[in-house]
């Protein structure tokens, strides 16, 4: 059995994440253990955009996912929901998803380690976008260090940029206070050709590389809220905002009227207090 391979290790494992990539615990906090790598976690099965099977490389199984490994092909092969962390290179957690119904298919021992395994499982992770991992990865190596990163990504790679600046938004604010009041911010928009491109750019613009501040209009508007790097009332300099004019010319349906979604991002701004300056 693969779990008298590992047993040992298992009762003195802690919860050190140090050198590891990711972490699972239930949603009752049972620690499950970590793991070097999750290949297939961005990777949708076919039909199915929530569905994923990950292997996971160089795992040290523990609680309810250790109970699942001898029970392949049985109702007990399911673990059942937990969170999914992404662990930086002290252990810290970065961010995590929560995944529903993880079951465990295969186990076979590592050559990642003595006393490892690598397990696949079958879970399902709306929020994992295909793409996602690029982000992580320099989130994770502290090469999220300059802005424009995003410019060059194709449309479904902005969603998962922004999905990442997301998750990870409490992880990059780590330390820095919540500025006051009566702040400039400088909004480029030279590369903003849709919505999402807009979120990166004002993510970028409060927050600074892989930034977050809202990811959609209803987001956008809590974040104006404050609690989220910024807070109004504050002042908006718009670079290129003609440029950025024909980028946003989408016409949004608001409850009583229709609207080009440039002007009804203003009206967001000017509701919540923020001075934009045109340039």
């Amino acid at each position: 059995m693969i779990s008298a391979l590992i047993g040992g290790a298992v009762r003195t494992s802690g919860r050190d994440g140090a050198g590891q990539k990711y972490a699972l615990t239930s949603d009752e906090d049972d620690f499950w253990g970590f793991a070097h790598d999750a290949k297939g976690l961005f990777t949708p099965l076919p039909d199915d955009d929530g569905a994923r099977r990950v292997r996971l490389e160089g795992c040290l199984p523990q609680g309810g996912l250790l109970k699942s490994v001898d029970h392949v092909g049985s109702r007990r092969a399911v673990s059942g929901n937990a969170w999914f962390a992404f662990l930086d290179g002290d252990g810290a957690t970065m961010g995590s998803y929560f995944v529903n119904e993880v079951t465990v298919v295969d186990a076979e021992p590592s050559v990642r380690g003595a006393g490892l395994v690598d397990l696949t499982v079958t879970l399902w992770c709306g929020d994992a976008l295909p793409g996602a991992e690029r982000a992580w990865d320099l989130v994770r190596t502290a090469h999220l260090d300059h802005t424009g990163m995003w410019h060059a990504f194709a449309p479904e790679e902005r969603r998962a940029w922004l999905s990442v600046a997301l998750w990870s938004r409490t992880y990059q604010l780590r330390g820095k206070p919540e500025l006051p009041a009566g702040q400039v911010f400088t909004l480029d928009g030279r590369h903003i050709v849709d919505e999402d491109s807009f979120y990166c750019a004002i993510g970028e613009a409060v927050n600074g590389p892989g930034g977050y501040f809202g990811w959609n209009l209803d987001a956008l508007d809590d974040c104006l809220c404050g609690g989220f790097g910024a807070t109004a009332p504050f002042t908006l300099h718009w670079d290129y905002s003609a440029e950025a004019r024909a980028g946003l010319a989408e016409r949004v349906q608001t409850a009583d009227r229709e609207v080009e979604l440039f002007d009804l991002l203003l009206e967001i701004f000017e509701k919540r207090g923020v001075s934009v300056l045109l340039r």
